[in-house]
């Protein structure tokens, strides 16, 4: 069967054959590849070699670090049973391009009632996988930007060194400049004043949890893809999770029944999503900058 996408020329196709059949133990050949839609950063499709489906993500040859990060952090995610995480199949680099092949899953929304309980007690389960620093064995991404994991043994060190100033610091390099800047920096030396009575368990974390990066796999079991991953504060995830919306109600009584927060999350919470919009920000330009300057306001109102 022949099939046409513009984004597979002969040496890709070679070499996606090649990896499919070392993970296969026997040759395979790519009949069909079509692409689909969902990715913001990377080119996305699905391939077919006989019966078998494939996910597939390409970019651009020097951005091979970051599909070799989100091998990484999938496998990481694998260890916990409670969820399904597509298993890794391949990466590498053919000519310009960079690829990342990966199982394909057939999925669904998460949904309120028992399905999207479910998922939050998954994700309790997932965050009761412990470290023993904060940070990770190697640097990632989140989204398209780097993520430092250098390893810190207290929450609010690692937090204000390794999150929130490289954002700060990106944002001065994109141009941002005055009270953006200034508060920011302020409130990085206000932040331990947020933990003196709260000390988090250092839980494996997927790191980038909004809506478009979970769902329900066909036995209703929480799937989770292009991850984040490192050691931190478990609250992080459920911040990223309502940043954005789409997780039903039911999914965070449910973690909460299973694993209840302790007293200031509210606060705290603030605080992670603003690592998050301030990613928006560098990444997508100035219409995050209002919500950015407001939620650093608020920090520091708060601390006095």
């Amino acid at each position: 069967m022949s099939f046409h996408d513009d984004a597979l020329d002969d040496s890709l196709t070679h070499a996606l054959n090649a990896a499919i059949g070392d993970y296969l133990g026997a040759p395979c050949r790519i009949d069909q590849a079509q692409s689909v839609g969902g990715g913001s950063i990377s080119r996305t499709l699905i391939v077919r070699t006989g019966n078998t489906r494939w996910f597939v993500k390409l970019n651009r040859a020097k951005l091979h670090d970051m599909f070799a990060a989100e091998a990484d952090g999938l496998s990481a995610l694998g260890v916990c049973p409670a969820l399904r995480v597509p298993r890794v199949v391949a990466h590498g680099v053919s000519g310009r391009q960079t690829y990342l092949v990966l199982e394909h899953l057939s999925l669904r929304s998460l949904g309120d009632g028992p399905a999207g309980q479910n998922a939050g007690r998954a994700l309790a389960t997932l965050h009761r996988v412990k470290g023993e620093e904060f940070g990770w064995h190697r640097d990632n991404f989140i989204g398209s930007t780097p993520q430092l994991n250098a390893s810190h043994h207290t929450w609010p060190l690692f937090f204000a060194q390794q999150r929130l100033k490289p954002q700060l610091d990106l944002a001065k390099q994109n141009g941002h400049k005055g009270r953006i800047i200034t508060d920011g920096e302020r409130l990085l030396e206000k932040l331990p004043a947020l933990f003196v009575n709260y000390q988090p368990s250092i839980s494996l974390l997927h790191g980038d949890l909004w809506r478009g990066n979970a769902g329900l796999d066909e036995s209703g079991k929480l799937a989770l893809y292009d991850p984040a991953v490192y050691y931190g504060d478990r609250e992080t995830d459920l911040a990223m999770a309502e940043l954005f919306g789409g997780f039903p109600a039911g999914f965070y009584s449910a973690y909460r029944e299973s694993w209840p927060l302790a007293d200031g999350h509210e606060q705290r919470k603030t605080l992670y999503k603003l690592y998050h919009v301030l990613n928006h920000l560098n990444l997508f330009g100035s219409g995050y900058l209002h919500q950015s300057k407001g939620m650093i306001d608020q920090l520091l109102a708060e601390l006095g």
